[in-house]
């Protein structure tokens, strides 16, 4: 009999509070937000490091992937990992939907399902091609390069026909261990900023708007983005759900990313379905949402 309901995962570096690192702190009280919902339910809970050596997996029913933000950093490690356990206990969100999203070809899977997404050229792993000859071909001046398994906007780089050739050192080096992609500059997600609409079982529950700071053009608060409440329209709201309907089986929580393109259509920046920051401390209620999806979720495999 397993002795928990549900871990919530996390990594070393977050497992415990911190009163100097505000950064740290939100992380830490994010996820005490979804493990006191639970318990609320009656679920035995347990916040663990997912690279925990000494925890027996299958002792739990479920484990929730909430703040695992080192995966794209041991990325072998994790994907190991992720194989082992996903035989032991059952994951939300599961290893086929997880390995699907890890890597943004997943974008042109749910283009094919009737979702606009942000134009998108992918290059893959050891192609023999220039940024110069890339930005030729699609007629494209102002872009943004990016790996196709990434986070955190780990080589994530604003090019200009001006800049390709300080670039394309960098660029050949990253295409001979990975696979890139390549997307026009989103002018408006500078001026207007991106959306993040969160969805759980299907259904969305709050949103809020991410900003640049002065200068940049990535929105992650990491690099100084600011973060508000939003209150989406009707369309956004429409928009972000039939994103998450189109995915390869309905994730228990996802985070849509949403924003106004060149043409001035909503687009879909990122569907964030591993490990994505879902702002509970903008939206309390929205943890006692996820935690009854958790809870309904046992019944049905109960």
């Amino acid at each position: 009999m397993s002795t928990y309901d549900c871990v919530i995962l996390t990594e070393q570096r977050y497992l415990n509070d911190s009163k100097t690192d505000a950064y740290k702190h939100n992380v830490y009280f994010e996820d005490r937000l979804v493990y006191h919902a639970l318990e609320e339910l009656g679920l035995r809970t347990l916040r663990l490091a997912w690279d925990d050596m000494f925890f027996d997996w299958s002792t739990t029913k479920l484990i929730l992937f909430r703040t695992t933000w080192d995966y794209f950093d041991r990325f072998d490690e994790f994907s190991k990992w992720l194989e082992t356990v996903s035989k032991q206990t059952t994951l939300l969100n599961s290893e086929a939907i997880i390995r699907w999203n890890i890597d943004k070809h997943y974008l042109l899977d749910l283009q094919k399902n009737d979702i606009h997404i942000a134009e998108s050229h992918f290059i893959e792993q050891n192609a023999q091609v220039t940024l110069s000859q890339l930005h030729h071909i699609l007629n494209w001046r102002d872009t943004v390069l990016k790996p196709c398994i990434s986070g955190a906007a780990r080589h994530t780089y604003k090019l200009n026909i001006e800049n390709l050739e300080a670039h394309e050192k960098t660029f050949q080096e990253l295409i001979k261990n990975e696979a890139m992609m390549l997307q026009p500059f989103q002018h408006n997600i500078v001026s207007k900023g991106e959306i993040s609409m969160m969805v759980f079982n299907g259904q969305f529950t709050h949103a809020i708007l991410k900003k640049a700071k002065t200068g940049d053009f990535r929105v992650q608060d990491d690099f100084g983005g600011s973060v508000q409440d939003y209150t989406p329209t009707d369309e956004e709201i429409k928009f972000a759900e039939t994103c998450v309907k189109a995915c390869i089986e309905l994730p228990i929580y996802a985070r849509v990313d949403i924003f106004e393109d060149n043409n001035e259509h909503i687009a879909l920046s990122e569907l964030e379905l591993i490990e994505p920051e879902l702002w509970f401390r903008h939206h309390p209620e929205a943890a006692k949402l996820l935690a009854k999806a958790i809870k309904d979720k046992l019944a049905h495999e109960n």
